[in-house]
């Protein structure tokens, strides 16, 4: 460790925030229809795509409408992605001649992509299309993470509603969010990775000679237009297989830096928006501050775990200053921590080193962090939606202590919106630990482990920790691609998204029919720092109470088992 390193992980986690704020208040404005510098250029655009699908965005939906709308729009997304993945070998823009993917990875892969995941159990390189890649993959790239973004914006309206129904219209959120934030941030982030190098080309392949004389040849993709979204949309899933590792989607320590910082801003921007729509700024500034602190103190733990001796180095007598093992000597272990910290506190996913070569301790933050809910900050909107169900669940706790009615945001909090809390939140350790527990007796699934013991089991949690938080990284070992897990982990995945989107939902339908309250010398205050420690408290509890005894089985064991190795047996 050196102050170098903390200064990197400092600089990544402070522009993520700094920058996500002004986009925030720009991402709000787009929520709330209000003008913005893009109107006279995207209205028509937008208006012209109401008119194609009849639409009439200022049509208000109840939770049941916005949720039948959502789920119905996934629906197709699902089918098609499916569709052009099973006709891949028949379909244009195949300069590799790809055939058609399986039916049980056409059924991961499309389920990953749709519910913001990105998962994937196949090299991308040498199985996905440029037209399967561009139509399919990256445009759900876009519309998934605009999904996320319409629940925030729909709790927000529930919060300053004033016994009323309508969340507002999910095409117009959709949309908008679309055209006004993605797009141009996409655009603007895609021109400046192609000027430092990163590829954008439509051709199958470059020739390059070796050191040795030899020719070889090297998979050429669209890049840059892919790695933009799959970072700014918090999805993850790269064209190459090594993912933000291959120098050719992430060349220099620059594109290492501007692609860490934009797995996160989105989602800070999120939190920022959130508060100024739903007129609540200063409580959700306590939010956000709990989920940096969360995810600061995460960052710091991987960082200093992947900076202790490596057993096998100390072993061998040689330098073991830092674990090298799976990273990049391009960005070392503060580079490689500062991005893990990020993508798994978000449901990003991507990865610029390979997360089952980390020390025991530092692989299982990594798991932790999505443990938590993916809230750290999470997908866009989706991080802040789940964020605020803790904050329920809080000023719940914070209410039987004084024996008062919590209240949330001027909102009385109740019992179905307690339940709807509790739903949602345990939905992910019963998916989570569920399916690992099953996995672990099923002959079927044990073939796919590379390791045995509690690395073994470390592979299996992590693979569903990850696909049921819809991150999408994994403990490299794991051997994914066969019918058990592709459809195991795409159930997992599509609890993880669709569960605690509907259940949110309702939430802010019953939240949007209660009369507005003004605060009163007994409400609780929920933007100051005694509120931030306590959701802190709640969260770790809610953390540590569901998933240390599986932690303790996998990585905390092989932890003890290293430190062994490193005493000599004694």
């Amino acid at each position: 460790m050196n102050w170098q390193g903390w200064a990197e992980i400092a600089l990544v986690i402070g522009l993520a925030i700094g920058l996500g704020w002004p986009i925030g208040i720009y991402m709000s404005r787009v929520w709330n229809g209000e003008r913005t510098w893009l109107d006279p250029v995207l209205r028509p655009v937008e208006t012209l795509f109401y008119r194609a699908c009849g639409v009439d965005p200022s049509k208000s939906q109840g939770w049941f409408g916005y949720a039948g709308a959502l789920l119905a729009f996934n629906a197709v997304g699902f089918v098609l992605v499916y569709g052009i993945l099973r006709l891949q070998g028949i379909l244009p823009l195949n300069p590799q001649g790809f055939g058609a993917v399986s039916e049980h990875l056409a059924f991961n892969t499309a389920v990953s992509f749709v519910t913001n995941t990105n998962w994937q159990s196949y090299g991308g390189e040498t199985t996905m299309s440029q037209f399967s890649q561009m139509s399919a993959l990256t445009v759900q790239n876009f519309v998934s993470a605009a999904t996320g973004a319409t629940i925030a914006a729909a709790l927000a309206r529930a919060f300053i509603a004033n016994r009323g129904e309508g969340l507002g219209n999910f095409w117009a959120d959709l949309v908008r969010t679309t055209l006004w934030v993605l797009l141009p941030l996409s655009i603007l982030v895609a021109l400046t990775l192609v000027a430092l190098g990163v590829p954008q080309t439509l051709d199958a392949s470059a020739t390059a000679t070796t050191l040795e004389g030899a020719h070889q040849k090297i998979s050429l993709f669209a890049v840059a237009d892919q790695l933009a979204i799959k970072q700014l949309g918090i999805n993850g899933g790269g064209v190459f297989n090594v993912n933000s590792s291959h120098p050719l989607e992430n060349p220099t320590p620059l594109t290492n830096l501007i692609t860490a910082v934009s797995i996160n801003v989105l989602g800070w921007a999120a939190f920022f928006a959130f508060g100024r729509s739903a007129m609540a700024k200063r409580d959700v500034r306590a939010l956000a501050a709990a989920a940096a602190i969360l995810l600061s103190a995460g960052t710091a733990a991987i960082y200093w775990s992947e900076t202790q001796p490596a057993p096998a180095l100390v072993a061998a007598h040689a330098d073991a200053s830092a674990n090298m093992e799976g990273k990049e000597v391009r960005f070392g272990a503060s580079g490689s921590a500062a991005w893990a910290g990020q993508t798994t506190g978000a449901s990003n996913g991507s990865v610029n080193s390979m997360h089952a070569s980390y020390m025991p301790l530092g692989g299982a933050v990594t798991m932790f962090l999505m443990m938590l809910g993916e809230i750290l900050p999470g997908g866009i909107g989706s991080g802040v939606s789940v964020m605020v169900l803790m904050a329920v669940l809080a000023v719940f706790v914070a209410g039987l202590m004084v024996g008062r009615t919590p209240e949330y945001l001027g909102k009385k909090i109740e019992a179905r919106e307690v339940k709807g809390a509790m739903l949602a939140i345990l939905v992910i350790p019963l998916s989570m630990l569920g399916f690992t527990a099953v996995a672990a007796v099923l002959p079927e699934a044990l073939k796919g482990l590379l390791n045995s013991g509690p690395h073994g089991l470390s592979e299996m949690l992590y693979a569903y920790t990850s696909a049921t938080a819809n991150n999408g990284s994994a403990f490299a070992g794991l051997t994914a691609n066969a019918p058990w897990w592709n459809t195991t982990l795409g159930i997992a995945m599509l609890m993880g998204r669709f569960v605690p989107i509907v259940v949110v939902l309702a939430v802010a339908g019953a939240i949007a029919a209660k009369p507005k309250l003004a605060p009163t010398a007994g409400t609780l205050p929920t933007d100051s720092g005694q509120f931030v420690c306590l959701l802190i408290g709640v969260i770790l509890i809610l953390g540590g109470l569901q998933f240390f005894p599986a932690l303790a089985l996998g990585p905390i064991v092989e932890h003890f088992q290293m430190l062994l190795t490193l005493s000599g047996g004694r």
